[in-house]
């Protein structure tokens, strides 16, 4: 949901639009700047959440696209720490329990050093004193990047301390450019059953309902209309029954264009369900 005209109107898009969950950038996602969240915004925000009707529980932010939590060079990562610890307190002062994180890319320094720097990042913002929950979103599989993988994901979440501080948001798009199939109903049964033998549904939080544009494995990270890419409908409404059944809150993060907007978007995937 948009912000535009503040961060309160985020909550009058998500109920104009008929949302029983909604997720929201707190600040320009493309930038490292930030404005600082005043006190009478973030009463308005809880407010209208609050009279909205929509569980708090549904509610989440996305971290910035900029900052690279598992990269080797020093003033990069230090900036983009700054960055997580700065969302996790913006989320905290919107009374927002979850903040969407990606776990970014080694740039070459090897997937050890790369999960060590990223342990390290997000253990320096669970010292942040509030009830955030910090959300690990599974990657698309691109050279180097980290957490793509269900099992390199699950090993990375106990790694990290204290556990209740942590959790996972599962984006059906990159798992399936990373590989995992979920085309037909028993494929994307099996990826969900693969899912939670690692992960585990106990750690689910958020799920990320997107269709692909790239084939299965392309590692191409492009969203695409909900049941009209690689993907399709019969895979998606199986995901869309595990997560309703789990009730786990899902969000479209899908495009806008000739084809469909948001509305169109969420009527399918609700009728799905």
């Amino acid at each position: 949901m948009s912000i535009s005209g503040g961060i309160n109107r985020a909550v009058d898009n998500a109920t104009e639009r008929g949302c029983t969950a909604f997720q929201i950038f707190t600040r320009n996602p493309r930038g490292w700047h930030a404005k600082p969240i005043d006190d009478n915004e973030a009463d308005m925000f809880r407010t209208k959440l609050k009279s909205s009707g929509i569980d708090q529980e549904a509610v989440c932010a996305h971290m910035p696209y900029l900052p690279n939590l598992s990269g080797p060079n020093d003033e990069p990562y230090k900036k983009s720490v700054h960055t997580l610890v700065d969302e996790v307190r913006r989320c905290g002062t919107l009374g927002i329990p979850y903040l969407v994180t990606h776990l970014g890319s080694h740039l070459g320094s090897g997937p050890a050093a790369g999960i060590k720097r990223l342990v390290e990042a997000y253990e320096t913002a669970a010292a942040v004193e509030n009830d955030v929950t910090i959300l690990l979103e599974n990657t698309a599989g691109q050279k180097n990047s980290v957490g793509y993988d269900f099992e390199e994901l699950a090993d990375i979440l106990s790694m990290l301390k204290p556990a209740e501080r942590f959790a996972v948001c599962l984006d059906t798009c990159h798992a399936f450019v990373s590989g995992y199939d979920m085309r037909t109903q028993q494929t994307a049964a099996d990826t969900m059953k693969r899912f939670d033998d690692t992960v585990g549904y106990d750690n689910l939080r958020i799920l990320h309902l997107n269709d692909a544009r790239g084939p299965l494995g392309s590692n191409l990270d492009r969203h695409y209309h909900i049941g009209l890419g690689q993907i399709g409908e019969e895979g998606l409404a199986e995901i869309v029954r595990t997560a309703s059944q789990l009730d786990c809150p899902i969000i479209l993060e899908t495009p806008i264009d000739a084809t469909r907007d948001d509305t169109d978007n969420i009527k399918h995937a609700r009728a799905m369900a």
